[in-house]
């Protein structure tokens, strides 16, 4: 009897040393998985970056016409499971445009990393694992590797924005809307000089305005850069503009309208849109390209998101400021909602007619 409770005794402390606990430790319980949460609009994307500072969030931008979004939704949700201490989100890009349009979300799914409110990585497309690594790095306690990796993937990212166009002026808020003297002394000059150039608003991306600060070893903005190179702050494009330098370096506004004509033509039926026909990235898109490969018409497409110069000019040439933008024989047809009026009164025939007449425009 005294060894069988010895023995008793012995499993008992056993059980309850577990991972090096006494016997009567008290057993903390495992945190519960937190639900995958969602953000409907602007208001509660900011409470939530705030209320949730001291954790990781995963914001996945997303799209319900998207299947691929949808898969990446349920990856979420096992994620979720397994690490509660980070707080992972879904927001339908469209629903919320004034936070896409913030962050540059141009497709999806798109997944956005914050810590302490400020964002600390990106992952464009549907990789799983690469999402799931991306998650591991930013919890992990080895904080030199995951600054390295930060580090890399902001480089990578600098150095597409600075070579976005020909002509980069990085500047505190937009051409339209200057928000320092600087910046806006620096629209003047390259206007006045009818120089063509995009711009980034360094207030809208604070990795890019400190980052960038390092990338190019200048510390103040607004700054110039032309075919993927540094020219320099104000104090430079005001010497380069006194000098005539300036013309000869920044690339002058093209004919641009001489372009578009040229694209607009450059198929029977053009589509501009946001993606293309093999993956639309928008809804909107999307519709259009269904309606379109119904009628079995052919037809060619351009990706307005990848060139600003087409995507801010064919607005003004077009007088149409939304994609997307259907175009037969150069001339504009419309937007989604006319294309849709138009498929529906012809009873899904007109276009078929793009060849032989264009009595239907």
């Amino acid at each position: 009897m005294a060894s069988e409770a010895a023995a008793a005794a012995g499993a008992e402390v056993a059980a309850g040393a577990g991972a090096g606990r006494g016997p009567d430790a008290e057993v903390k319980p495992k945190p519960r998985p937190r639900p995958l949460l969602e953000v409907a609009s602007r208001a509660r994307f900011e409470e939530l970056l705030h209320l949730q500072a001291r954790s990781l969030i995963v914001i996945h931008f997303w799209a319900p016409w998207a299947p691929q979004c949808t898969q990446m939704n349920g990856v979420m949700e096992e994620l979720a499971k397994e690490y509660p201490q980070v707080a992972f989100v879904k927001l339908e890009a469209e629903a919320v445009p004034e936070v896409s349009e913030k962050y540059e979300i141009s497709s999806v799914p798109t997944f956005l990393f914050f810590k302490n409110t400020q964002r600390v990585d990106r992952l464009d497309g549907a990789h799983a694992p690469e999402l799931t690594r991306k998650v591991e790095c930013h919890i992990s306690s080895s904080v030199l590797p995951r600054a390295e990796f930060i580090k890399e993937d902001l480089d990578r990212r600098l150095k597409k924005l600075i070579n976005a166009a020909p002509c980069m002026l990085f500047m505190k808020g937009s051409p339209q809307e200057p928000r320092c003297g600087f910046s806006k002394q620096m629209v003047e000059i390259l206007n006045k000089h009818n120089i063509q150039f995009s711009s980034f608003d360094i207030f809208s991306d604070e990795d890019v305005r400190q980052g960038l600060k390092i990338y190019s070893s200048w510390p103040t903005y607004p700054q110039l850069y032309v075919s993927g190179e540094l020219i320099g702050g104000l104090d430079i494009v005001k010497e380069l503009a006194a000098s005539n330098e300036l013309d000869k370096i920044c690339p002058k506004a093209p004919k641009l309208e001489e372009r578009l004509k040229v694209l607009t033509n450059k198929a029977s039926v053009m589509l501009f849109m946001k993606g293309s026909k093999q993956m639309a990235k928008c809804g909107f898109s999307k519709q259009i390209l269904e309606i379109l490969n119904e009628t079995g018409v052919d037809f060619e497409t351009f990706d307005i998101l990848e060139d600003e110069e087409v995507r801010q000019g064919l607005k003004a040439f077009s007088n149409w400021p939304t994609y997307p933008q259907l175009y037969v024989k150069g001339e504009l047809v419309g937007g989604l909602d006319i294309v849709k009026v138009r498929a529906l009164f012809a009873a899904g025939c007109f276009m078929r007619r793009v060849g032989q007449s264009d009595s239907w425009l």
